[in-house]
């Protein structure tokens, strides 16, 4: 799992939790179901099965692979539409085209993101680069939606491109962890990405045996995503692995302990830590669009059957029917509402 690594950690500014403050205490502890995502590459839907009240201001999360392509085998999305909330892509391992109608995309590999701001409504595509797709190779990555008030829902799409030595790269006091903190604030210290919703968004590696206590604002929403590995969160050490998610209540600092021994192919423990300030509002949800109302939901998919979020080029086909798009990221056929 390259990501972005440093050879010396104790070159690193340190990050350490009041010993005073409340530690979180685990809620939940859920497993992942494994399913297909666009044309077929294969993901863990990490939320599955969390309340939407602990997700707040979160809505979506997928693990994508970790899978290794044989030549011809790399698989991405058609082109189709988002409205109302932004995504984040973060590559692990492998290389990931975007294109948006709106100029937005580029070419992300180990490390980097991609932030997009749908907000009133866009047009993407998300695909492996055609060398890729010949050669065949390693994948890994997420894509995370985080919401938009209402105030926001309707605002002017916009594009983030953060490279990986951009991230801010932290240690614990002892050495134990590689904290990438991509967005948000953590201890002082600030990530590039810039955020329409509060959020606080780190990546981190925890070496066998070594706990990681981290301070968290009190007013935020706490989830931790183990992609590989094997470890414990909590004072109380629930137990997790791979492909589960912890979520945490009441307090101010987080704990994260990587178990002694791990498996082979995954030496160290890899977590995806999740905050933001919950918004409180009706959420309405269908395939692409993430509104307030059931209402809205219907307007986006006749905005974008009218030809108003955008214009497809010509060499490319899209899905133009409700039915098709409910499927593009596997959400319910119905509208979703909470």
């Amino acid at each position: 799992m390259p990501a972005v690594t440093v050879s010396d950690l104790t070159v690193l500014p340190r990050v350490a939790a009041d010993p005073r403050a409340k530690v979180r205490r685990v809620k939940s502890v859920t497993t992942a179901p494994q399913g297909f995502e666009g044309e077929g590459f294969p993901v863990r839907r990490a939320f599955a099965g969390v309340d939407m009240a602990d997700l707040d201001p979160f809505i979506h999360l997928d693990q994508m692979g970790e899978v290794e392509y044989a030549p011809g085998e790399p698989k991405g999305t058609p082109w189709h539409p988002h409205r109302g909330f932004e995504t984040v892509t973060y590559i692990i391992d492998g290389i990931f085209d975007h294109k948006d109608n709106h100029g937005g995309g580029g070419t992300i590999t180990n490390g980097d993101t991609q932030w997009m701001t749908a907000g009133a409504g866009l047009l993407h595509i998300e695909t492996p680069p055609e060398h890729l797709v010949v050669s065949g190779g390693l994948f890994h990555g997420f894509q995370l939606w985080v919401n938009l008030p209402a105030a926001k829902k309707w605002s002017k799409p916009a594009y983030q491109d953060i490279r990986a030595n951009d991230v801010s790269l932290l240690t614990t006091q002892d050495g134990g962890a590689l904290l990438r903190v991509i967005a948000g604030d953590l201890g002082g210290y600030k990530g590039p990405g810039s955020t329409q919703t509060p959020i606080t968004m780190v990546h981190a590696t925890i070496a066998p045996g070594a706990e990681l206590r981290l301070p968290w604002r009190s007013d935020y929403n706490a989830l931790v995503y183990t992609l590989n590995g094997k470890g414990s969160v909590g004072d109380l050490a629930q137990p997790v692995k791979m492909g589960q998610l912890a979520v945490l209540v009441d307090g101010s600092t987080l704990v994260i302990k990587a178990d002694q021994n791990q498996e082979s192919r995954s030496p160290t423990m890899d977590v995806l830590i999740l905050g933001g300030e919950p918004i409180r509002e009706q959420v309405a949800w269908m395939g692409p669009f993430v509104m307030n109302t059931k209402a809205e939901v219907i307007q986006a998919f006749e905005d974008f059957q009218k030809g108003l979020l955008g214009t497809i080029p010509a060499e490319h086909i899209a899905p133009t029917k409700p039915q098709d798009l409910a499927g593009v990221h596997n959400t319910p056929k119905e509208v979703q509402e909470n």
